[in-house]
Order: C-alpha cells, then sequence, then structure tokens
C-alpha cells in the first residue's frame, strides 16, 4: 500500500518516504524533505545518523538548488551505471537485465550482518559472475565496499572479485583511511576511487598528497551544492564520478546538473538510483533509457506527492530538522 497521505506542513516544504525496491545502505526505506524556491523544487535528505553539523551542507545545496539554480549543461544526456545491492545473484542478474541499457554496473560488497560480520567472499564472487554474465564481455563493473574492509581484507579480495569480474573498472572506497586507500592503490593494478574520503572528510586533499585514487566521486548534496562540486572537482584534478545519495528525482536533478556542467565525463555516473524507489515525487522518474538519462529537471505533481507522501510524524521531524539546521548554517554565517 502506499505511503499515507498527508497535506504540505508549509507552503514551501512537502516530506517525502518510500519503500526501497530492495534493500540497500541498511535501509529498508528512503525519505526526505522537498523544497520549494523562486528557481524551483530542491530536496534536502541527509541519512537520519547524520548530526546537524553534518547535514549544513545538505541543506546548503538544496538551498543552492531552491533560491539560485545550476550553471548551464555542456551535455544534454548523462551515462549512468546500474546500481546492484549486496544482494543474490539471481536478483543481481535481474537488476542488470532490467536496467534499461546500462553498460556499467556499480556493485556493493563488504557488507555486514547484524553483528557486524563482512559477507564470505564466495558470496561477492557469485554476485559479480551474475552480473557479468548479465551485462555480457562488453559491459563495466566497479566494486563498492563503502570503506567495509580493513586493509588486509581488501588485498586478499581484490584478486578474486577482479577475476570473478572479468576486470573491475575500479573499486571504491574499498577501506576507510586514506593511508589503507593508498596502500591498495599501491599495491593493485586495480584504479581505486575515493567517496567517503572525499565527501565526509575534514580535509577531502589529504587524498591527493597520498595519492590514495584513481578517481573521484562526488555528491551534491553532501558536498554542498553544483558549484561547490564543480569547484572541487578542478581544484582536486582527478577524473570524476557523481553520484546520488539515493534521493528521489527532485534531488537527483541536481547530481544530473553538476555531470552535465563538468568540463569532462569519462566514466558513467550512479545517477540511475530512482530504479531503486518504489515510489517518487514526479510523475517521469530521472529513469536510463539507453543507459543514459537525459538531462531535465523534473517537477513533483500531486498524485506523485500523494503516492509518496510521509506520514504526518515523520513530516514533522523533517520540518524541524529543516528549521534546526537552517538556524545553525544562518548563525553561523551571523
Amino acid at each position: 500500500m502506499p505511503p499515507t497521505s498527508l497535506s504540505t506542513p508549509s507552503p514551501r516544504l512537502v516530506a517525502w518516504s518510500t519503500p526501497l525496491r530492495t534493500r540497500f545502505r541498511g535501509l529498508d526505506a528512503r525519505d526526505g524533505l522537498l523544497v520549494r524556491g523562486e528557481a524551483g523544487w530542491a530536496e534536502f535528505s541527509p541519512f537520519w545518523e547524520y548530526d546537524d553539523a553534518e547535514s549544513g551542507a545538505w541543506l546548503r545545496a538544496a538551498r543552492e538548488a531552491a533560491d539560485e539554480g545550476w550553471p548551464a549543461p555542456v551535455r544534454a544526456s548523462v551515462p549512468v551505471n546500474v546500481t546492484v545491492p549486496a544482494t543474490d545473484p539471481q536478483r543481481a542478474h535481474d537488476i542488470v537485465t532490467s536496467s534499461d541499457g546500462c553498460r556499467t554496473a556499480k556493485v556493493k560488497v563488504a557488507q555486514r550482518d547484524g553483528r557486524g560480520v563482512v559477507e564470505p567472499v564466495d558470496q561477492e564472487v557469485a554476485r559479480l559472475e551474475a552480473v557479468r554474465d548479465a551485462l555480457g564481455p562488453g559491459g563495466r563493473i566497479r566494486v563498492d565496499a563503502n570503506g567495509g574492509w580493513e586493509l588486509d581484507e581488501a588485498l586478499r579480495r581484490l584478486p578474486l572479485l577482479d577475476r570473478a569480474a572479468g576486470g573491475l573498472e575500479y573499486v571504491e572506497q574499498p577501506c576507510a583511511s586514506v593511508e589503507d586507500l593508498a596502500a591498495v592503490r599501491r599495491a593493485t593494478s586495480v584504479l581505486v576511487a575515493a567517496d567517503e574520503s572525499i565527501r565526509r572528510a575534514e580535509d577531502p586533499f589529504a587524498v591527493l598528497r597520498a595519492e590514495a585514487a584513481d578517481v573521484v566521486v562526488l555528491k551534491v548534496q553532501p558536498l554542498g551544492g553544483v558549484r561547490a562540486c564543480l569547484d572541487l572537482a578542478e581544484r582536486v584534478g582527478l577524473p570524476v564520478v557523481v553520484s546520488s545519495a539515493l534521493e528521489s528525482s527532485v534531488g537527483l536533478a541536481a547530481g544530473l546538473a553538476l555531470a552535465a556542467a563538468l568540463p569532462e565525463l569519462p566514466f558513467a555516473c550512479g545517477l540511475a538510483t530512482a530504479q531503486l524507489l518504489t515510489y517518487d515525487v514526479v510523475d517521469e522518474p530521472l529513469l536510463p533509457v539507453g543507459g543514459e538519462i537525459v538531462v531535465r529537471r523534473p517537477e513533483p505533481s500531486a498524485a506523485a506527492l500523494a503516492r509518496a507522501s510521509a506520514d504526518r510524524a515523520t513530516a514533522e521531524r523533517w520540518v524541524e530538522r529543516y528549521r534546526r539546521v537552517g538556524a545553525l548554517l544562518d548563525g553561523a554565517a551571523a
């Protein structure tokens, strides 16, 4: 059944919530807040484990989208990867074959159970073999560990996963620390991409100084907006992959705007995650066609919002969080 419909808590704010089609990032559902400004609809949806200080960047991104809009695009569409959660091989195969032409797959690995034990490597191998079978020999496969491996574990597993994938495009955030990323990069031929070491770091340039990455993954909300990401990409000087933070299509539009504005885009981007949502807030979600998403900014509709509206308690919680984080930002700027 769709979530309970809720009237807008204020003229400019609408809370949304939806179950996920497949468990992802330890979540069974995703929610957030839509914000309407002069430039259009924006999204504020930091994960609930993020405190108010860390959520400030997410609000800066929402304010940019709502009040300023984004730079002009230099391309009309963006190639995207299909995202495969840490699931069983058959489900992984089905996700890839139903991805509407995506020729790159990002496969989650290093999943931990309720006791904190990482999944056996043979499960990861089976998942990658299923993805390779679904893609065929010409597709690209990347894996994302979300910093979930210790260094020795990463070095043991990567050769096995590289072989199972028929060659990995890259491994994203195999370990949590910059030092361990650098060690993985020195010890393996697989390219290393940095995500959390950029977006959740006090000093994102530590990755550069340590020569710890070949690729950087940028996410608009956690990094404070499209313009902030463009500036960071220019200063880092490494190839960029734009990825989502599991947003609705309103939030994904900001990632699409970043990918469309980058001078170069050598890799497929992780912006096809609307496929994971049971309900979206727009009638025509940002979904791939032929492995690409056309650059556009969809508007929420009343019918879509009714399907994906949050219950009253969740809506009130989001509005309070939005106002609290806003007060923190405005106080810091005063």
